[in-house]
């Protein structure tokens, strides 16, 4: 089977993302909340890196529950950061928190977040033009989506981190062009 080029010589875990969630459009919140957080880890880290750690931030966030980390007090701070299996980064843990809140706003506000985050595409995937070679890393919608989430107060969230969430949740689908995964 054809995949992008880019997930040759990965590991099990990293192609299974590739082939079951990368590109595919996501309209779950408590997904889509998921995977905003292991985006905003994932800043100045190997993306590999955070795919290998996913079970354990699933089990130290409470199943990435955002109701329940907008309620996060400074014990749990204390003990996410004493967490070997995670990233043990404040700045990144309080975001998460902080995030959490911002977007039971942005639910509040839309309804959900999946009315938000997709009504910057009128519901409709972005493809990759069939002629561009590699995935870019910014775009004039990830710099719009990044613009909105700083407004609601989000954290660790710039257009290259952004990007890169909205080819996780499907948003954009960035697969080559020959992938069998992308869609058509």
């Amino acid at each position: 089977m054809q995949r992008c080029q880019w997930i040759a010589s990965k590991p099990d875990f990293y192609i299974r993302y590739h082939d079951e969630i990368w590109g595919k459009p996501e309209h779950d919140d408590l997904l889509l909340f998921k995977w905003l957080v292991l985006e905003t880890f994932h800043v100045g880290l190997s993306w590999q890196l955070i795919l290998s750690k996913e079970k354990a931030f699933e089990q130290a966030f409470d199943q990435f529950d955002y109701q329940k980390i907008a309620n996060y007090q400074q014990d749990k701070v204390e003990t996410l950061l004493n967490n070997e299996k995670i990233i043990r980064h404040r700045g990144k843990i309080e975001a998460t928190i902080t995030n959490a809140l911002a977007f039971i706003k942005i639910q509040k506000d839309f309804g959900s977040f999946d009315k938000y985050i997709w009504h910057f595409t009128n519901r409709q995937v972005v493809l990759r033009p069939e002629s561009q070679k590699l995935p870019k890393t910014v775009s004039k919608l990830s710099d719009a989506v990044t613009c909105s989430l700083k407004e609601y107060g989000f954290k660790f969230v710039g257009s290259v981190t952004i990007y890169s969430y909205l080819q996780a949740i499907g948003v954009i689908n960035d697969h080559d062009a020959d992938c069998a995964f992308r869609l058509k």
